[in-house]
């Protein structure tokens, strides 16, 4: 069992430009698994806006995306689709495919994120399907995880882009007083919007589910 991600690109059609938003999604999925590998298979491009990655554990995907969202610049966003479950290779002269149940959950799971941004939540921008035959306990699991997602996905999307940049200069390491030469502000002002953003918050998840020192 693995967990596959489907992502897509939030208001493709209305990017001005898209062939720079790409570049930039590209940029930050490098960043993110060159600092932080969590990934089996990095997400890649397929077909028109969409990504596809694969993990090995349901904490090492909700670490990664969270970074990704972090890292991204403003005005481009994902939108993520979480399958739990099997997934197969499959050998082909084109390359290596796969497919599975795991897939499939994925590909319910972005259409339930798009359809409940359109309609109650539109702050939500990931969602994880079990595929049939889930343990009680992982059932469980992936609800309460769905949960935390829609907690975690409105505060990001309250969140600066300097904000953002702060939250995942932190978990790399970075001291707020690095941090406040880099944005060239005060470190008093770096506290302060670490913790009126939620980013203190979002850190201490990260590094629960990363298994990272705090």
């Amino acid at each position: 069992m693995v967990v596959a991600v489907i992502a897509d690109i939030v208001g493709s059609r209305r990017l001005d430009d898209r062939a720079s938003a790409q570049r930039a999604f590209d940029e930050a999925i490098a960043r993110v698994e060159s600092e932080h590998p969590l990934a089996e298979q990095a997400l890649r491009p397929t077909v028109g806006d969409e990504q596809q990655g694969v993990y090995r554990t349901l904490d090492d995907a909700l670490a990664s995306l969270l970074l990704l969202q972090l890292a991204l610049p403003g005005g481009v966003e994902f939108r993520f689709g979480l399958g739990v479950g099997m997934i197969r290779r499959i050998d082909s002269q084109h390359g290596e495919l796969s497919d599975g149940p795991g897939w499939w959950a994925a590909r319910e799971a972005i259409e339930d994120t798009h359809a409940r941004q359109q309609r109650a939540v539109p702050t939500s921008r990931t969602w994880i399907v079990g595929a049939p035959g889930q343990t009680e306990v992982m059932d469980t699991v992936i609800t309460a995880s769905n949960a935390y997602l829609l907690a975690r996905d409105e505060i990001v999307s309250r969140m600066s882009e300097r904000e953002r940049r702060l939250a995942y200069g932190r978990f790399g390491g970075l001291s707020q007083r690095v941090l406040a030469e880099q944005e060239g502000i005060t470190q008093p002002a770096v506290s302060k919007s670490l913790h009126g953003s939620g980013a203190t918050a979002l850190l201490e998840g990260l590094v629960l589910l990363t298994g990272a020192s705090a």
